[in-house]
């Protein structure tokens, strides 16, 4: 388990020969099971999957330029306004079935 800035941690899967993150598990209401976010950057073709949001944008490096018109935010965002219709559906879905 990983310090995460809910507090609640997080369980990194790392790439047994490069130590490179591939993909995480978070608390996200008990859902931790659940749920797993790729790190795009890992894949063979991640320019076929930009990014939702950029979160944690108060200390990214200067030199990192965002592009104008993405959603930023300063910390984690909001799951109900970031994720797509079809997502929050899965999401839904999921919770149910957890209980």
């Amino acid at each position: 388990m990983v310090a995460s800035p809910s507090d609640r941690g997080q369980r990194i899967a790392r790439c047994p020969e490069c130590k490179v993150a591939v993909w995480s598990n978070y608390y996200m209401g008990g859902l931790r099971d659940y749920i797993r976010f790729i790190r795009v950057g890992t894949l063979d073709n991640p320019d076929q999957m930009p990014p939702d949001v950029h979160i944690y944008t108060t200390t990214k490096q200067p030199w990192v330029i965002l592009p104008q018109g993405d959603y930023v935010v300063d910390e984690f965002y909001d799951v109900e306004k970031t994720y797509s219709p079809e997502s929050l559906e899965r999401r839904s879905a999921l919770v149910k079935a957890a209980m």
